[in-house]
């Protein structure tokens, strides 16, 4: 038999084959047919669906303003707020005050800094999750914060390098949680890169256009749309625009995704702003989608010219922006102020212009600003921040149950990552820290907009001296906490009198807004730290504070016995960990992205940059794209059989990774019995398509109508009570000339506590939308041919249990 090449066997069989791809994903990637986003006009107009007697008054409110009090209501100006939408004293509307941000008040003082979305992710928590919604709305209310700019449901982290991402958002299981904890959210859909988030300009003076994430449409629906739309079934009032550009269509002028997806759709009520001065038009990107530009000037320049502002007063008077379009902004953005019952709110706090640098008397309009400065609206937040910083940290390994520890009278604390901070607790104003953070202190939390002003943190350190002084105060505390120092020291006889018995060491990795990480290692040299450390203590426990992954080169060191990837967990930080090392927790984590073995693993989706892009003459050149389509994270590196050429034929075998998406350890062991599924009457004589309904919030209703239930009995096997995270995952059919589908897609999962011995059901149901695919040529949720696979287990390849059923019969 001839010998074919890898290649040739790819063109054989129609699917795309690239250096860097080095993937099936499906037909060959055209670049050219995802340079342009379809034109979708015009911007449907909110009919208030669920939010009938809101709209109502938003409505009788919209018809007694002037044409220049609508510019107001949709321009941003300057105020006390990170945004602010000025008042009409007239009315009785008292304006509206936006603030950041997605884990605590920003720039507010004597307010509570929460875990980073990325730890709600980690926990696999709904309850949790909701629980951190409504006390971070609680402080947002009392300081008089009518928006809260977050959550972000976006990026999903197809790039591991991607920081900021992972640090403000959720990850993947946001498609689930996000419409647990959601009122406002931001819309960062295909904001997968911070480099070139903005148009730059060349050495030459030439303008540079944004990235453009150029997505294909199966994709964009099954993947990057899909936390949105449970957001907007669950009745989120704002979404936000993003710098970046979609298809080669400014995120905030993208008729298509505001107009076409989220407004028609997914029948979104709420309205849309712009990310701050992501606008770069007026009329044009009003007709697009667009309701609100924020901070209303072009640039920043407070009382700068602006693209809304009188601008839409000369659009409405020379026909180019219909009257109506400007009447729809304003209703869109009234009507959750109704709905929520937003007329009778806090006064602002009176410290808030100091803090965000602003001054009261270059305002140009009357804002809500009370005489009370320095409100406390932390309450009992403490508890929940401790108990959800423990809840979303990962015990990646435990060789011979190394923890929780028992009552060790040496215990050695090493690294940077251990101590108290030093440069101070606000993270957002010093450019120092932009690319590497800083050396000694804790990361609780990252930087830029999703950072806070902390009033105090509990750093691992002090917590860990109190923990030992608890049960032997003469038990040794002892560390070192340069990095430098410990890996150049040569043997611990120079830094200890007595070797510990465990060796506790801290690890960090920085995360903010406008920085892409360079690599997927620990920062501040923590791999040597790390080998360092275990080279002469045998019982080495490892601690990451990281807003995404980390490669982790030490896993398999036979002296580093446990791992923890502890993540952001907000100012409890240190009582967080000694909580899950001392077993006061049982870690109930599990990861929300996979961990491979190296950093190459990944190179499928890197970030878009070379030096030859920073230096170009090509207003376009910045173009990433989504080659992997639906084959992200742990739908590639499980199940997408990587392309392996050896010798001239496919290895078509599982890549391996260090630890696979959902992968969370406990202190206890769990079991899980057999799968079985059972349709609802609503499965009987389905159709492939929806039967066409009215759109509401959340699309076709009834893509939402449950068809299936799942259930599976969990079991606690071991001696100690834990959380079991089951998780339930789906293997849809593959459809004829589509994009390859994942052998797999998380579709469910619960977090249940079970004592020792104890056994309980758990059920996932299982709707339309669940069991469809996203059919480019129908335009339509389309339940395929065949059977579709159930896989339920621990992790997306700890699988329990399996079963199967076909829809179409």
């Amino acid at each position: 038999m001839k010998m074919r090449t890898a290649a040739a066997l790819l063109a054989a069989t129609g699917f795309a084959y690239g250096q860097n791809a080095s993937m099936i994903s499906g037909p060959p990637w055209m670049h050219s047919k995802f340079t342009s986003s379809p034109p979708v006009y015009p911007s449907p107009n909110a009919i208030g669906l669920g939010w009938d007697a809101a709209f109502q008054q938003a409505s009788d409110f919209v018809d007694q303003l002037t044409l220049q009090e609508k510019t107001m209501l949709v321009t941003g100006e300057t105020g006390p707020c990170t945004g602010n939408i000025p008042a009409i004293p007239r009315l009785g509307f008292e304006g509206l005050c936006l603030m950041d941000g997605p884990l605590a008040i920003r720039q507010a003082d004597f307010a509570s800094a929460f875990p980073a979305g990325i730890t709600v992710a980690a926990a696999w928590d709904r309850d949790l999750a909701r629980q951190r919604g409504q006390e971070l709305g609680a402080e947002f209310k009392a300081k008089g914060a009518h928006v809260i700019l977050g959550p972000v449901a976006g990026p999903l982290g197809r790039s591991g390098e991607r920081s900021t991402g992972l640090c403000e958002a959720y990850g993947h299981p946001s498609n689930i949680t996000i419409a647990s904890s959601a009122d406002e959210l931001q819309d960062y859909i295909g904001n997968e890169q911070e480099t070139q988030r903005n148009p730059s300009e060349n050495e030459d003076g030439k303008t540079i256009e944004a990235v453009s994430s150029n997505i294909d449409d199966r994709t964009m629906h099954e993947v990057y749309l899909w936390p949105f739309q449970n957001a907007v079934k669950a009745g989120v009032a704002s979404m936000m625009c993003s710098y970046n550009r979609i298809n080669g269509s400014y995120g905030c002028q993208n008729s298509k995704t505001q107009n076409g997806l989220l407004k028609d759709e997914l029948g979104f009520q709420g309205y849309i702003m712009s990310d701050w001065g992501a606008t770069h038009s007026g009329y044009p990107a009003i007709l697009a989608g667009e309701d609100m530009d924020m901070p209303g000037t072009i640039g920043f320049t407070p009382g700068g010219p602006s693209f809304f502002g009188g601008n839409i007063t000369k659009s409405v008077n020379n026909g180019s922006l219909p009257l109506e379009r400007a009447n729809d902004m304003c209703r869109r953005i009234m009507t959750p102020y109704f709905q929520f019952q937003q007329t009778s709110y806090p006064m602002i706090d009176a410290s808030e212009p100091a803090l965000a640098g602003n001054s009261v008397s270059d305002y140009n309009y009357t804002f809500n600003l009370g005489n009370q400065s320095d409100i406390d609206v932390r309450d009992d937040h403490s508890h929940l921040i401790r108990e959800l910083g423990a809840a979303g940290t990962v015990l990646l390994k435990n060789t011979n149950n190394t923890l929780p520890l028992k009552t060790p009278k040496n215990v050695g604390v090493f690294g940077n990552d251990a101590a108290d901070i030093t440069i101070g607790l606000y993270f957002g104003s010093d450019p120092d820290l932009q690319n590497i953070g800083y050396d000694i202190g804790v990361l609780p939390i990252g930087g830029g907009s999703g950072t806070a002003r902390m009033t105090y943190v509990v750093n691992p350190l002090d917590a860990i001296k109190q923990k030992v002084a608890s049960y032997d105060e003469k038990a040794l505390v002892q560390y070192v906490l340069n990095n430098t120092l410990v890996i150049d020291s040569g043997g611990f006889d120079i830094l200890f009198p007595r070797p510990p018995e465990v060796c506790l060491v801290f690890l960090k990795t920085w995360a903010t807004e406008g920085y892409d990480r360079p690599s997927l290692l620990v920062d501040w040299n923590g791999t040597a730290l790390v080998e360092s450390v275990a080279s002469q203590c045998p019982n080495t426990v490892v601690i990451t504070h990281s807003g995404g992954l980390n490669v982790l080169p030490f896993a398999d060191h036979p002296n580093v016995t446990a791992i923890l990837a502890a993540h952001y967990p907000g100012e409890q930080v240190g009582n967080s960990i000694v909580d899950i090392l001392w077993g006061d927790m049982n870690p109930s984590g599990h990861l929300p992205y996979t961990i491979a073995k190296h950093e190459d693993d990944y190179s499928f989706a890197d970030i878009t940059n070379s030096t030859a892009l920073l230096n170009t003459q090509d207003p376009n050149a910045w173009q990433s794209d989504f080659k992997e389509r639906l084959l992200v994270d742990y739908r590639k590196l499980k199940y997408s059989l990587p392309l392996t050429i050896r010798a001239g034929y496919f290895d078509y075998v599982n890549q391996s990774v260090q630890y696979e998406f959902g992968y969370g350890l406990s202190y206890t062991t769990f079991s899980m019995g057999s799968v079985s599924v059972q349709p609802y009457a609503s499965a009987l004589d389905l159709s492939a398509t929806p039967p066409a309904q009215q759109i509401v919030p959340g699309g076709n209703p009834a893509l939402w109508e449950k068809l299936y239930c799942v259930t599976a009995t969990v079991s606690n096997t071991g001696s100690v009570a834990g959380a079991a995270v089951p998780q339930v995952y789906l293997g849809l059919p593959q459809p004829a000339n589509q994009d390859t589908t994942p052998r797999q897609v998380l579709r469910g999962f619960e977090k249940m506590m079970l004592q020792p011995g104890e056994s309980r059901e758990v059920r996932f149901d299982l709707t339309r939308r669940d069991v469809s695919y996203w059919d480019v040529v129908t335009q339509q949720w389309t339940i395929g041919q065949g059977s579709i696979s159930v896989m339920a287990g621990f992790s997306s390849r700890d699988v329990q249990g399996t079963a199967s059923f076909s829809p179409l019969g």
